[in-house]
């Protein structure tokens, strides 16, 4: 009878759990104004996620919509606090505005608040050629230039050289602690380290755009690049690896058309799988190994924040130990 009861409420368990599941509806979009849009995605645990339905996980970690012609898409995460975003101008200027989740008094409305009145940002164009005007100095930024903007800047705004070919602007930002000047960097003055080998289907390039103390950048926690795989090569970040000291975001872009990604993430024995498109960002938590395979090669942008801003602070998993 015993054995009966124990099985009845160990189902019944289970499925109050698989309805959560598929009650959760992702999260709410809002709107800080006529072109600006955001979501808040709170922090979860790899015990929680080993259990995610595929719908789930990618409502978790997936960022569907990072671009939007003349719109700016913010994606808020509790993971150390990180803005993944996107502005994409057309015929019009876009200005760089706070959100509601970073007023420390939303009383107060939107006087006087400034994305960056406590934060560092990090700008890399993946379009068209575009400006970007901090505190009324305009910097020209091609493709896959970067621009770092420090802590206290007011006035931020974007702009598309040419409407029919907009430029698209990635942004990330962290918490920061001190100001350190705006520097742009362009992959030339970028530290390109070669890495992989075309025998394991992963020679590629890394290019430490916002690093400190490359190209004359400074940061208090932010780091970005960008990762470019070979014709023929497929994999990033192989070995794996998790950061328990920082999370990290990836975005894939010049994924041909017809062509995926599959990001895999999770713990190195739980490892789950994330199929996603063209200029998709996806979440990595510390404790979830970050990397991926595409049926074409493709490029990424990697941004991290965290405790301190050692590169090479991580915990590599050999290959044959991934689940």
């Amino acid at each position: 009878m015993r054995k009966k009861i124990f099985f009845i409420a160990a189902l019944f368990m289970a499925t109050i759990a698989g309805n959560a599941q598929c009650n959760f509806k992702g999260y709410e979009v809002k709107a800080e104004n006529a072109y600006t849009y955001y979501n808040v995605r709170w922090a979860t645990g790899p015990e929680d996620a080993k259990h995610y339905t595929t719908d789930r996980l990618r409502k978790e970690y997936l960022i569907e919509k990072v671009f939007a012609p003349g719109e700016v898409n913010w994606t808020y995460t509790m993971y150390d606090r990180f803005l993944i975003g996107g502005a994409e101008p057309t015929a019009t200027p876009l200005k760089l505005t706070s959100i509601a989740p970073l007023y420390v008094d939303e009383s107060k409305g939107t006087s006087g608040r400034n994305l960056l009145d406590n934060r560092e940002l990090g700008i890399i164009n993946i379009g068209g050629e575009g400006t970007v005007t901090v505190d009324g100095k305009t910097y020209s930024l091609g493709f896959q230039d970067a621009l770092y903007v420090g802590r206290g800047a007011k006035e931020i705004t974007v702009a598309s050289k040419n409407a029919a070919e907009p430029a698209k602007f990635y942004l990330n930002s962290a918490c920061a602690q001190t100001t350190y000047p705006t520097k742009k960097v362009t992959m030339k003055e970028a530290n390109n380290i070669k890495a992989g080998k075309m025998e394991e289907s992963n020679d590629r390039v890394i290019h430490q755009m916002i690093i400190d103390g490359v190209a004359g950048v400074r940061t208090c926690q932010l780091q970005m690049g960008i990762t470019e795989l070979k014709p023929g090569s497929v994999w990033n970040t192989m070995p794996a690896h998790t950061h328990l000291r920082r999370m990290e975001a990836y975005m894939y872009y010049k994924v041909p058309k017809g062509q995926k990604i599959l990001h895999v993430m999770g713990e190195p024995q739980e490892t789950r799988p994330i199929w996603m498109n063209n200029e998709q960002a996806v979440i990595s938590p510390q404790w979830s190994i970050h990397c991926a395979a595409g049926t074409s090669n493709y490029t990424f942008i990697w941004g991290m924040a965290g405790e301190n801003l050692v590169y090479t602070d991580m915990q590599v998993v050999p290959i044959p130990e991934l689940k």
